[in-house]
């Protein structure tokens, strides 16, 4: 699929997601994913200069946005940064491939739930890459193959989000933990990886009123455990040489 192709998907699969994307964002298993990305975040960001690789709604963002010293997005989505502009953020239309900012902009750039469906995704990392200032940090986040999310999809399917669009409509890659390495360019250094949605079986059982905020405790503690390469999502840190 070529760069153009998979803009066009993409832009017409987030399009479609961002008219329900926020709703199941207030509480349980979705909050809990959101709050533990932002466990890896914030810290980084505290007094910054941020970019988010494909913002969304800003959901995140607007959180980044209260502790950096500056926090800009981008998102290839003009569905998603209306939200996004809703909530006064400072976002713009663009492809993570192609980055319209200048070499070394940025102390921090970070990414989630978006590089897993860039087919150019060694393109993507060498954008975050150059955009981010020698010495500063990027955090970019991958599906896991190896985890209890990976099998979940397998078992019940692509899932609907929105009018006529499942999950399938979109490309999804998965690179399993030995792979993070050889998927970072030169320019970035590995500093630590944090895996998030370890022991979670199914999305569903965080409503269940007994175990969901046991499993919250339990899903903090095995982000950094060595049960972190089960993460249905890997964070990967890296530091730009």
């Amino acid at each position: 699929m070529s760069t153009v192709d998979s803009d066009r998907q993409n832009r017409a699969y987030y399009d479609t997601f961002s008219a329900r994307y926020d709703d199941p964002r207030g509480g349980g298993y979705h909050r809990l994913i959101d709050d533990l990305e932002m466990e890896v975040i914030e810290p980084l960001a505290r007094g910054k200069d941020v970019l988010e690789l494909g913002c969304g709604t800003g959901l995140l963002l607007e959180r980044v946005a209260r502790v950096a010293r500056s926090a800009e997005g981008i998102d290839i989505s003009p569905g998603m940064l209306a939200a996004a502009r809703e909530r006064g953020l400072s976002v713009r239309e663009g492809s993570v491939t192609e980055l319209p900012y200048a070499d070394a902009s940025f102390d921090f750039v970070y990414s989630v739930k978006v590089l897993a469906h860039v087919p150019a995704i060694d393109a993507a990392m060498a954008e975050a890459a150059r955009v981010t200032r020698p010495g500063g940090l990027v955090a970019l986040e991958l599906y896991n193959p190896l985890s209890f999310r990976y099998l979940a999809k397998r078992v019940f399917g692509p899932q609907p989000i929105g009018e006529g669009r499942t999950e399938a409509d979109v490309f999804t890659r998965w690179d399993a933990p030995w792979q993070l390495d050889e998927r970072l360019p030169p320019e970035l250094e590995r500093v630590e990886v944090r895996g998030i949605r370890v022991l979670t079986p199914v999305a569903a059982v965080h409503r269940i009123p007994a175990l969901g905020p046991w499993l919250g405790r339990a899903e903090r503690w095995a982000a950094r455990s060595p049960l972190r390469w089960a993460g249905g999502f890997l964070m990967v840190v890296a530091r730009r040489r």
